[in-house]
């Protein structure tokens, strides 16, 4: 119902309304999408009035929760009539009326009860919180969207953009692809530096070699791997090529012995294998200190010589040496260990006049201060039997793991500080008590024998060893210098003063501190060890042909292993021709060869003492074109003596340094 006007009376409590009836508009619902409900009435004017007689009326919503009331047409009454309706008005609705006083705008209303205009009102305050809620629903969902969108734009312009760059890379391969793959190693120098290479540098045998290398063969772009036999004439193409290179190593001399060739001669005798014996001489550089930071090994060395007889005496190692001075000149000193003939070979250069400095190897040396010590110790023989008897009842039982560990029968003393240490810490294992029947503490002591009788021996030989092993240690990493030797004498005060094993260490120490400090080396450290030459023995002796260790066959593949193995080393393996390795390996018998000729053949054994047995390996040092002549002139150890002879060759300028004037030798 629409309220054109209002109109107060002066009745008290009452409210007249003036109604003026129209014809309602047409419902706009089919153009909005406003739905309508036919059934919603007005307040029931014709249940209040008897004039008033109502036709159907259309409610239609407009989604906040109020109804308007559409004009009704009163058929009953004329159209200008104005009814006048005495209603009794709450002070509410007074309120109301007041506030329409002012308004022009036509109000609507819901005459019903008073009590639906709550729930009204609840349901237009639900009905927004609900589209609020829709609306910020909405919005979010359109920014993720938005955003997806995006980003799938972008993830679609780089697929494209890859799929473009992908296909122009591939008609560009296309384009300057080879007809037949590459392969790794084009060059035969590169095959023989790899095969070299795993032979000297991953040391394994032979055919081990052979066998990767086939292994390989299809990724390295190999037709055929190379056989063993192939790899065996490599090697030994590599020692004959390294001793050439010897030849041409520059010297640098030392200011205080200026007419030396620079390097340290480090020479060894092998034990016997088979019916020969094998020598070898090395030269390390005397400034080795200077150049590196750690022991000398075997990549620091280079071979001299190599040679192979029945027996080694002080002439025959002499007459090497002899060979060696004559072509590469004087050695600052020569390095060796405590044996006889090598001790008479210094003695017979110096009595020719080509005597150098003697460095005796550290490693020796505490081994015979070890034995001169302890070899006649009442229970040394005990103790050895001792070791023997553990390692015989310990090896097949539970507690093999607590064997002793082996030491060889000639250089017992060289080890002899594992075997007390292991003796050691085996007994404290076996503490004070008695131990429970059937134990492991139980089967131990069984095992032990006379082990605990000799624990006095074991804690003297135990101080002495260790004591000795931490001088070596510093010394052969550091060199003889005044501060290594400053550390030693710390260390060998835990020693008694009259022990003899002190007194020969420092005895040693200070003989070869005058020799550095006479070389200029006393700051810089002085090379005294032979392990290069001694891994060397041991190294060819695990990685030959064969399972004899035959002594000419492990000479021709000992200088192999000497040096840095570069690509100018195989170079010069392809360099050497067929005939020069046969000169070398023509005449050298193999034992392996022999026993596949004679074992199986009864009767043959004469073959063996008829064939020339004379004909041994040695391989020196030198140039081709230097004169094989036996004569090799003296070298003096004298300035004065060098001085007058260069007064004298003043006409030559030039004076070679093995040749001057004979002196006296200092060895």
């Amino acid at each position: 119902m629409i309220l054109d006007g209002l109109h107060c009376s002066g009745m008290t409590g009452a409210i007249v309304f003036m109604l003026k009836l129209a014809i309602p508009p047409p419902a706009k619902g089919h153009e909005g999408g406003i739905t309508t409900n036919p059934l919603l009435t007005t307040a029931r004017f014709d249940q209040r009035h008897p004039l008033t007689s109502t036709e159907p009326t259309m409610l239609a919503s407009n989604r906040f929760g109020f109804h308007p009331v559409l004009r009704q047409r009163l058929s009953s009454i004329r159209r200008d009539f104005e009814p006048q309706v005495d209603i009794q008005t709450p002070a509410s609705l007074s309120c109301m009326a007041s506030a329409f006083k002012s308004s022009a705008e036509p109000v609507a209303l819901d005459l019903g009860c008073k009590q639906r205009i709550p729930a009204t009102m609840r349901r237009a305050y639900q009905v927004n919180q609900s589209r609020q809620r829709w609306k910020h629903k909405a919005t979010s969902r359109a920014d993720d969207n938005r955003y997806l969108r995006k980003e799938l734009e972008r993830l679609k312009r780089e697929r494209d953009a890859y799929k473009k760059r992908a296909k122009q890379a591939e008609a560009q391969l296309g384009a300057h692809r080879p007809a037949s793959l590459v392969p790794a190693m084009d060059r035969k120098v590169e095959l023989v530096h790899v095969t070299l290479d795993l032979f000297v540098g991953a040391r394994i045998s032979f055919r081990a070699v052979s066998r990767v290398l086939g292994v390989l063969a299809a990724p390295l772009g190999l037709a055929k791997a190379p056989c063993p036999q192939t790899v065996i004439n490599w090697v030994t193409r590599l020692s004959i090529a390294r001793l050439q290179e010897a030849a041409t190593v520059p010297k640098i001399p030392l200011s205080a012995d200026p007419f030396a060739n620079g390097f340290i001669w480090i020479v060894d005798i092998s034990i016997a294998l088979g019916s020969g014996k094998l020598l070898a001489v090395l030269a390390l550089d005397a400034r080795h200190y200077h150049w590196h930071a750690s022991a000398p090994g075997l990549d620091h060395v280079r071979p001299l010589a190599v040679a192979v007889a029945e027996s080694w005496t002080g002439d025959s190692v002499a007459t090497v040496l002899k060979a060696l001075i004559g072509t590469l000149g004087r050695p600052v000193a020569l390095l060796k260990d405590g044996g006889c003939e090598l001790a008479k070979a210094a003695d017979d250069l110096g009595a020719a006049g080509l005597g150098t400095r003697c460095l005796d190897d550290l490693s020796h040396v505490a081994a015979n201060l070890l034995k001169h010590q302890y070899v006649e110790h009442p229970q040394f023989a005990t103790f050895l039997s001792a070791c023997g008897h553990v390692s015989q009842h310990l090896k097949q039982s539970a507690l093999a793991c607590l064997a002793p560990p082996k030491t060889s029968t000639k250089a017992r003393f060289m080890n002899l500080h594992r075997l007390v240490k292991w003796a050691d810490q085996l007994l404290q294992h076996s503490p004070p008590g008695a131990a429970r029947a059937g134990s492991a503490l139980a089967k131990l002591r069984g095992a032990l024998g006379r082990l605990p009788s000799c624990k006095s021996f074991i804690g003297l030989c135990q101080r002495d060893a260790e004591t000795l092993l931490h001088c070596q240690e510093v010394l052969k990493v550091k060199g003889l210098s005044q501060q290594t030797s400053e550390q030693c004498h710390q260390s060998v005060e835990a020693l008694p003063p009259s022990s003899p094993v002190r007194r020969g260490f420092e005895a040693w120490m200070n003989k070869h501190l005058s020799v550095a400090s006479e070389l200029g080396l006393d700051t810089l450290g002085l090379p005294i060890s032979s392990d290069p030459i001694e891994s060397l023995f041991g190294v060819t002796k695990q990685h030959s042909q064969g399972p004899i260790k035959d002594a000419d066959r492990l000479a021709v593949y000992l200088p192999a292993f000497c040096g840095k193995l570069s690509q100018d080393d195989a170079t010069r393996v392809l360099e050497i021709s067929v005939a020069q390795q046969q000169e070398v390996m023509g005449s050298v018998s193999s034992l392996s060869k022999q026993r596949r000729q004679v074992l199986p053949n009864p009767g043959s054994l004469v073959r063996l003492f008829e064939e020339d047995r004379h004909h041994h390996v040695a391989l020196l040092a030198g140039s081709k074109n230097r004169s094989k002549s036996a004569t090799i002139s003296t070298l003096s150890n004298g300035y004065e003596v060098l001085q007058r002879a260069c007064s004298a060759a003043v006409v030559d300028a030039t004076i070679p340094l093995n040749s001057i004037a004979p002196a006296t030798s200092t060895a």
